[in-house]
């Protein structure tokens, strides 16, 4: 069964502008995220999905230096850009990986490809979020692509900004499964949304070294220093309607 992951990626952010090529221990934080993908070991393709705005032409010179594949779509229609990659590179299913998320651990992706390749015609959608138990900013996310076309064909409004909401949210639909860890970290934030979430960043990065980490090192160095949490644990997550 071949899986291949699509990271979306582009300059344009309300909150923090740019930020998918804003330096982290002196690398583009999507480099951070195509380097993890790739170390999971469990990827047959690695595609970046980007926007056709000219400001977005150096999300794709850094993804081909990298030698990810690229695709480019509508700026706000990020399921379009999921299924022109689907389109361009065909695959049993496909991993979302978002470009603001530098710690994703390489072990998560081949777990939820792995747990999926395991039992391929029962489920649809597998992903860390289903329901949420790992900080924000380590979500690795499983469609398969006859889902995901489903959605392409019947999503509308914000689930098309958020690719996967239409088919997590319909379990009525599709079979949805999560993978779960104990204790629960979901109180903790690792994304890259606001100036706060790069401070946080910037300090993980300068104890943990230009690396993947494995996502119990990240959580067990928040747990032991509520400076570090502290630093973005006022920031609000932006609702689905929003965007």
């Amino acid at each position: 069964m071949r899986v291949t992951a699509v990271v979306q990626a582009r300059m344009g952010s309300t909150r923090l502008p740019g930020k998918v090529l804003r330096p982290l221990a002196g690398r583009p934080v999507l480099s951070w995220v195509l380097r993890a993908a790739r170390e999971s070991g469990s990827l047959d393709e690695l595609v970046v999905a980007t926007s056709t705005l000219p400001e977005d032409d150096a999300v794709e010179e850094l993804a081909r230096e990298v030698g990810a594949q690229v695709v480019r779509g509508p700026a706000d229609d990020v399921l379009d850009r999921y299924l022109l990659a689907l389109d361009a590179h065909p695959a049993d299913a496909v991993v979302r990986l978002t470009a603001d998320c530098p710690l994703i651990d390489p072990a998560l992706v081949a777990m939820v490809v792995a747990m999926w390749r395991a039992a391929p015609a029962s489920v649809d959608y597998l992903a860390t979020t289903s329901p949420r138990s790992l900080p924000r900013g380590l979500d690795v996310e499983l469609v398969t692509a006859e889902a995901l076309r489903r959605a392409g064909r019947e999503a509308t409004g914000h689930d098309r900004a958020h690719v996967t909401s239409y088919v997590w949210s319909r379990p009525e639909l599709f079979r949805v499964a999560g993978l779960v860890v104990t204790p629960s970290a979901a109180d903790l934030r690792v994304t890259l949304d606001t100036p706060e979430d790069a401070a946080l960043l910037d300090a993980v990065a300068g104890l943990l070294g230009d690396r993947a980490p494995a996502w119990r090192e990240v959580v067990g160095l928040l747990r032991s220093r509520g400076d570090l949490a502290a630093l973005n644990a006022a920031v609000v997550q932006k609702a689905l309607e929003e965007g």
